[in-house]
């Protein structure tokens, strides 16, 4: 197709064109490893689950269905902010003088701001339907968190967020949206829990990490009878819900009578790349389709492309099942750099397994990269992205230079899973050239591997 065909700038679909199922890539993924009970090192059982997850999501977590039916409780919040708009981005075209077809997938165009919305709408209706009257989850940068408060707030529970204390520090109004939506937020570690308290003995001052995070609302969720834990990344059902974005986007790019070459998106646990990727990739495993997929992560969490592919706990105090995937180490404690979404120790099983088969690639890129990137989407395009999302901007731009050099008119397909209208304090660092790039270095990803477990 040539560069020059006019498409519009945002394509959208009807209520009535959103879809009706999720994706579940397990059914065409083979040679996944079971999940291990951190007690017995065992296969995880649903019975070992329901101290923290309705059964409802544990079947999904477990099912090899390809195509999950969405409940239709699920599917009338779904219609109040989706779908979202598939963009071409025009205007970055035309900086970079690129003959590359550039598409978006904006999910900011919600209460939350991001994609985290997609999977903590169904998350607190399963349950609500369940009988549960709280939810405790973590965030990282913020984003999950208010998605989760906006849900909860949505089907009438309560929430509790553990919010890695750097981010806490860095992002206070994403504190204060939390708490618009009646999220109780703490910052973690915090002296609410063992967990925490254990950890602030030792260092006062931590900036904590998604796995500590995690740990204290697992812990939280496990020692209340009336509440369960919500994750907003890494696991099998929270990827499986993301998937409606990459499932609109193919039926968008129908209309427009395009198919991605590239399809890229940032990753941390791996829920937004697998939500825009895994619908794609079913047909490069089912249908031989060429198509390229890049999960962008930051030099200072390089857990893809530094990590080891091994079983290791998904939390601090090895209270999660532990999960076979690329990891840095449950103990990892990251710098903090400004995408406090991106800075997990490990990575979704699925996507794991899929970067271990060779049927995705990953890249890891500088913060100060990646916020020249922002800056130049930002101008262009007119959406601030928020740093998580600049990832794949980035690599995007990578790409499409790519093209200019080889005359190749490639379309490029990107997730923008969030905006940045809460991280103005990275966007002031950066302009002041108060940012500074971390690389993570090999002699110390050695020795925090050390923690894996023997199993």
């Amino acid at each position: 197709m040539s560069s020059k065909k006019h498409v519009p700038y945002r394509v959208y679909l009807g209520e009535k064109e959103l879809p009706e199922s999720w994706y579940n890539i397990r059914a065409d993924l083979p040679n996944l490893s079971p999940y291990l009970n951190p007690a017995t090192k065992k296969p995880v059982t649903p019975d070992d689950m329901k101290a923290i997850f309705p059964l409802d999501l544990i079947m999904q977590e477990m099912s090899d269905e390809r195509y999950i039916p969405i409940p239709d409780e699920v599917m009338e919040i779904y219609r109040s902010f989706r779908p979202s708009p598939l963009c071409r981005a025009y205007g970055l075209e035309k900086l970079l003088d690129t003959p590359a077809r550039i598409y978006y997938k904006y999910e900011g165009n919600n209460p939350s701001g991001s994609h985290k919305l997609n999977t903590a709408v169904p998350q607190a209706y399963y349950n609500k339907k369940a009988g549960i009257r709280r939810l405790a989850t973590e965030t990282g940068a913020g984003q999950w968190g208010t998605a989760l408060a906006v849900a909860a707030q949505m089907f009438g529970l309560e929430c509790t967020v553990y919010m890695v204390n750097v981010s806490y520090r860095q992002k206070p109004y994403r504190k204060a949206i939390m708490e618009v939506y009646g999220a109780k937020v703490h910052p973690s570690p915090s002296p609410h829990t063992n967990t925490g308290r254990s950890i602030l003995e030792r260092d006062p001052d931590s900036l904590g990490s998604l796995g500590i995070a995690i740990s204290e609302a697992v812990e939280d969720a496990a020692t209340h009878e009336d509440t369960n834990y919500s994750l907003g990344s890494v696991l099998n059902h929270v990827i499986l819900h993301q998937t409606i974005i990459g499932l609109e986007a193919k039926k968008q790019m129908e209309k427009i009578d395009e198919y991605p070459d590239v399809v890229i998106g940032c990753c941390g646990g791996g829920s937004n790349f697998g939500g825009i990727a895994f619908p794609f990739l079913h047909d490069k495993i089912r249908e031989g389709k060429k198509t390229e997929f890049i999960a962008v992560e930051p030099a200072a969490c390089p857990t893809l492309t530094k990590g080891k592919f091994a079983y290791d706990f998904g939390d601090v105090a090895k209270m999660t099942p532990i999960i076979e995937m690329y990891t840095l180490g449950h103990d990892f404690i990251p710098p903090g750099i400004h995408a406090g979404g991106l800075r997990y120790h490990g990575d979704s099983a699925l996507v794991s397994r899929a970067y271990r088969d060779g049927l995705i690639e990953a890249r890891a890129v500088r913060q100060t990269d990646v916020f020249k990137a922002a800056i130049q989407f930002a101008r262009t395009e007119l959406i601030l992205p928020a740093p998580e999302s600049a990832h794949a901007i980035k690599v995007a731009i990578d790409e499409a230079l790519k093209c200019r050099e080889t005359g190749e008119s490639k379309c490029i397909l990107f997730c923008l899973s969030g905006h940045g209208n809460f991280d103005l304090t990275a966007y002031e660092e950066y302009i002041a050239g108060k940012l500074a790039d971390y690389e993570y270095p090999d002699e110390l990803l050695n020795e925090r591997l050390k923690c894996l477990p023997d199993v």
